[in-house]
């Protein structure tokens, strides 16, 4: 990948993903590395048409096997156009969310098979992977009252269909992502997301430095 970095968040709703990723790529930036950041489902015009379908809570009813389809659609389009060729470039890509979210939102808490998702993953991302994958892991209805606060905060729309879905599909996900750290280890870390959010991204960097610290230099600490 021409020396590009593919790093990852995951975590239930309310984990503080998206906030902890924009700290890590201002981070990174310090350091001189171009980064790109990006999400899913979204990043490319396609992807985020996608996203506002699934997130919107206007669509009809359907299944997770449906809602995964989706999701790898938007994914294989955001690996092609923007993921790779970032990565192929040299740039670090820092995003919110990717395959584990599959694997836990519609798999461990949504009963599509793991083969079926791994399949489809072959296919959407190939060898385009994360290097390192940062959980963040919070209980299930402390990151849930953290989102409704944040949507109040905001004064934005009602919860998305995933939030609004009960207590126990929520610890299912909890669940589900420690169980993605504990079979990869290697790739995952598990990041205690309660406390304050400088708090939180002092982990997140302890974590990255110890993975990337020789690519960083030093310059970002």
């Amino acid at each position: 990948m021409a020396g590009g970095k593919f790093i990852t968040f995951e975590g239930g709703e309310g984990s503080g993903k998206s906030t902890q990723a924009q700290r890590l790529a201002a981070f990174v930036g310090v350091a001189g590395i171009e980064v790109v950041l990006t999400r899913e489902p979204g990043g490319t015009p396609f992807a985020e048409q996608v996203r506002d379908l699934v997130l919107s809570g206007t669509t009809a009813k359907h299944g997770a096997t449906a809602e995964a389809l989706l999701f790898f659609a938007a994914r294989a389009d955001h690996v092609e156009t923007l993921i790779r060729p970032a990565l192929a470039s040299g740039k670090w890509v820092i995003c919110d969310r990717f395959t584990d979210s599959t694997r836990v939102y519609q798999g461990v808490a949504g009963s599509v098979p793991a083969d079926v998702i791994e399949m489809l993953n072959r296919v959407a991302a190939g060898a385009t992977q994360p290097d390192l994958t940062l959980i963040l892991d919070i209980d299930a209805a402390a990151g849930l009252a953290r989102a409704t606060e944040r949507r109040e905060a905001k004064s934005s729309a009602g919860a998305d269909p995933f939030e609004q879905r009960d207590l126990s599909f929520h610890q299912r996900l909890r669940q589900g992502y420690l169980g993605v750290a504990g079979a990869d280890p290697g790739r995952c870390r598990v990041i205690d997301a309660t406390g304050t959010p400088d708090a939180v991204q002092q982990r997140v960097h302890e974590a990255v430095l110890g993975r990337f610290g020789a690519h960083l230099s030093g310059k970002a600490r």
